[in-house]
């Protein structure tokens, strides 16, 4: 594969203007795409070119293919980098792509599909050897096969939309009495937000961590992991806190559900970022799905791995095969991210707005991720995400320590933010302890009255 020489960023917001520092760093000129409602945002500011590619709307713009292609062959774009969300992991757009003789920064189509699709995925995950959650051979089709299989796996169970996610088409039932109601409202729910009705059904744990693994492949047959980030402190399904390493694991857990990872993305030749996501409880792993883009929280396994991920994408998808093996991948201290959203710390309804004033913590192990700045107005049309605070230190004690102190320097106004809410988290004593579950934060929230 030649060498690309310019790379679209086909996303918005903080993930693009990631994307555009990398791209920068290894000299390799970019194009941002964006929606009339972003004109001003800082990576069209930064880009080398910029390609207005719609209305608001994501599925006028961000989400629409034939205008992302077009932009390519305009500016003579030979790759795209996704970044996460919108068309991150949708095999027709990787497909229309690689046929008009464009690289895809990511995954084969083909496994972009086969992890995709939430019961195909369980299926290769178990051929892979990697451990799964008990449940169902596939989807649960009537409400006959619903109660029988709950009987079989043993209550309490989970229904799941096979094409799911954050959180919808997904319902819990605790008796036998709960599991056609929650059968047929997962399928209701799944039908209208993925237009795919289909469900499974798998155990359901009671207190478990929820662990991923990142992972990286050439294409060609090798791979490597690069440690664990726990991302157990969720809203709604939606992660808020992430931190690299987990405090639930050792060393020894970490490197033997690592290699496991490995192991399984060398037989499957997958090429490029993946993160496998595992539900962790009394010291087994479950697997629950994998992700076959660049992650949010990324940035914290760069904290403690020195690995430029974004880097390691580009690199793959030009041919250049990985930059390390799995011996030259070290693990170095600590690292948290906490996702700023424009929202209400406890209500998080949404607020978009004007930032009045923006000021951004410093110093050594403190790195922030955001397109935001003074006089940025958020639109409404999009995800609230304005930005990622990411600190990193020697020790836990050390990361929380100077966690404490860059949130306490942050300053966003003329909007809401989530940054109240972490400067709860970072006095709590269950999280300096690192003992909490996938439940804790929800827990916390409707338990606690705001400060």
């Amino acid at each position: 594969m030649p060498m690309i020489s310019k790379i679209l960023i086909a996303n918005r917001g903080e993930i693009a203007l990631r994307v555009l520092r990398a791209c920068k760093e290894l000299g390799i000129a970019c194009v941002v795409v964006h929606s009339t409602a972003d004109a001003d945002a800082m990576h069209v500011r930064l880009a080398d070119e910029s390609v207005c590619i719609g209305p608001p709307s994501s599925r006028e713009s961000y989400l629409n293919i034939h205008q992302i292609v077009a932009a390519c062959e305009i500016t003579g774009a030979d790759a795209v980098h996704p970044g996460y969300g919108f068309l991150s992991e949708n095999a027709k757009f990787a497909d229309i792509l690689e046929a008009h003789g464009i690289t895809f920064i990511g995954p084969t189509a083909d496994h972009i599909r086969i992890m995709g699709d939430k019961i195909t995925a369980k299926t290769t995950a178990l051929e892979l050897g990697i451990p799964v959650v008990p449940g169902s051979d596939g989807e649960v089709k009537t409400e006959e096969d619903a109660l029988k299989t709950a009987a079989e796996i043993g209550y309490p169970v989970l229904i799941k939309a096979t094409a799911g996610g954050g959180g919808r088409g997904m319902k819990v039932a605790k008796s036998e009495a709960d599991v056609i109601e929650a059968w047929s409202t997962a399928r209701t729910e799944a039908a209208a937000a993925f237009g795919n009705d289909a469900v499974y059904m798998e155990k359901y744990l009671g207190k478990p961590r929820h662990i991923e693994i990142q992972v990286f492949g050439d294409g060609e047959g090798n791979a490597i992991h690069l440690g664990e980030r726990d991302c157990s402190l969720q809203r709604r399904h939606q992660k808020v806190w992430e931190e690299a390493n987990s405090p639930a694991l050792n060393v020894e857990q970490r490197m033997k559900i690592g290699q496991v990872c490995a192991d399984a993305m060398k037989k499957l030749k997958y090429r490029g970022a993946g993160t496998i996501e595992f539900l962790y409880e009394n010291g087994e792993f479950y697997f629950i799905e994998m992700n076959t883009r660049l992650q949010v929280e990324h940035p914290i396994t760069e904290a403690i791995t020195g690995i430029d991920l974004v880097h390691e994408q580009i690199r793959v998808a030009s041919g250049g095969g990985l930059s390390v093996t799995q011996d030259e991948v070290h693990f170095s201290g600590h690292a948290i991210e906490c996702r700023i959203n424009a929202e209400h710390a406890r209500t998080f309804v949404p607020s978009p707005g004007t930032i009045t004033h923006f000021h951004a913590p410093g110093g050594l192990g403190v790195r922030i991720d955001s397109g935001a700045y003074q006089g940025y107005k958020i639109p409404p049309y999009y995800d609230s995400l304005i930005g990622k605070l990411i600190v990193h230190g020697r020790t836990r004690v050390e990361c929380m320590m100077r966690l404490r102190r860059a949130l306490d320097e942050f300053v966003v106004d003329g909007i809401n933010t989530t940054l109240p809410l972490f400067q709860d988290l970072v006095s709590n004593q269950d999280i300096a302890n690192g003992d909490y579950d996938i439940h804790w934060l929800e827990d916390y929230l409707a338990n606690t009255p705001a400060a």
